[in-house]
């Protein structure tokens, strides 16, 4: 029964997979535990909008106000205060054109023929953003909902801006999500990752223990790193994103991020290494024929590898140097500059090497030369300022 077997061990690995969430979030700050704690916040948003609005006013429509509430402890303060506000002005306008119509034409099928091609159109406009969808959803809560009356109007209108009041202030009062430690890991995974690639090139040319397959999959893994760096990008969108309106980043000074003009520079940084990166591998593939290298072992091509590796060092170096802690800034920086020293003291190596190794070849002159050329930008670009 192969199928049991496969689906057996999925579903280990689903468990697996799930006990270390928890492990993780229960052990120290991360992804899984802001996770854990939005799920709770939501939860709790939804409790009080209910014990208020269902459990002591009793309204009509109660639900309205929860669902809202869970719907608004978004993944930043800033999302719940501008999606609260489209959101109640969507359901408004749904509400009170269904409302209105419904009282005219005295007809609830009508009315819903003639109201919901309306709003689903106004739900298109930009101004609602995400959120226009809830006209429609308000205009069918009014003309589902029993009889219509401009009071149980009223009252939904008002179910859901209590909601959205719910939401918005349980989401910025209790652990705002900030989003600026996410940021972080996401450039230094890029950089970790960026370095692991060299240094399996460095490695391969070195022993002469690759082929056209290994060069490929050393591509790949590069193509996969401007992803990574993509990545990056996003996650320091969301981190200044989450420092908006949030009074946890007030009290903690990040009305705005610090780390800004460090997280621009090392993210324009890595984007380059990245692109370097593909080039290298690129370059390198491109030699590869008949399932061997085409790139025989020698002094040149040992002297290239060096350089990778160092290159590679460089890199960890300059993640390492932009995110240093208080006091050793200066430490990491001069690693970093005897480092990017060093990168250039061998490409010099290279370069007068590099014409006589190759002179009866052109072929490979164009190689190594694209090679030097990719390395000399690299180097330069990792001077920190």
């Amino acid at each position: 029964m192969e199928w049991m077997r496969r689906a057996g061990q999925a579903g280990r690995r689903g468990a697996g997979a799930a006990v270390a969430a928890v492990r993780r979030a229960w052990t120290g700050p991360g992804r899984e535990r802001d996770l854990v704690v939005q799920a709770g916040k939501a939860a709790l948003a939804a409790w009080v909008a209910w014990a208020v609005v269902g459990w002591w006013l009793e309204a009509p429509m109660a639900f309205v106000a929860p669902w809202v509430a869970v719907v608004l402890v978004e993944s930043t303060v800033y999302r719940s205060v501008a999606h609260g506000l489209q959101q109640v002005a969507a359901i408004a306008v749904g509400t009170a054109l269904a409302t209105a119509v419904a009282l005219l034409l005295n007809s609830s099928m009508v009315t819903m023929a003639v109201v919901l091609p309306v709003v689903l159109l106004l739900g298109q406009w930009r101004r609602l953003g995400s959120q226009g969808i809830y006209a429609a959803t308000g205009a069918l809560f009014v003309l589902t909902g029993g009889p219509v009356s401009i009071t149980s109007s009223g009252a939904r209108i008002a179910e859901a801006l209590f909601g959205a009041l719910v939401g918005v202030v349980v989401n910025a009062l209790i652990r705002p999500p900030v989003y600026l430690r996410d940021a972080r890991a996401a450039l230094q995974d890029a950089a970790c990752e960026a370095q692991e690639i060299l240094e399996a090139v460095a490695d391969g040319l070195a022993s002469g223990e690759w082929d056209g397959h290994q060069a490929g999959e050393w591509h790949e893994r590069a193509l996969r790193l401007g992803r990574l760096v993509d990545q990056a990008r996003s996650a320091i969108g969301w981190g200044r994103e989450s420092v908006r309106v949030n009074p946890r980043a007030r009290r903690g000074g990040r009305t705005s991020s610090p780390d800004d003009t460090v997280y621009s520079d090392v993210l324009a940084v890595l984007d380059y290494v990245a692109v370097h990166t593909a080039g290298v591998t690129r370059t390198v593939g491109e030699t590869a024929a008949g399932g061997k290298a085409a790139l025989p072992v020698t002094e040149l091509t040992r002297t290239y590898a060096d350089f990778l590796r160092h290159t590679a060092r460089a890199v960890r170096l300059y993640s390492q140097a932009r995110f240093a802690p208080s006091g050793r800034e200066d430490s990491a920086a001069e690693q970093l500059r005897e480092a990017v020293g060093e990168l250039h003291r061998r490409l010099g190596e290279f370069r007068v090497r590099l014409p006589e190794a190759v002179s009866d070849d052109p072929d490979a002159l164009v190689t190594y030369g694209t090679l030097l050329a990719q390395a000399h930008r690299l180097a330069d670009q990792l001077v920190q300022d």
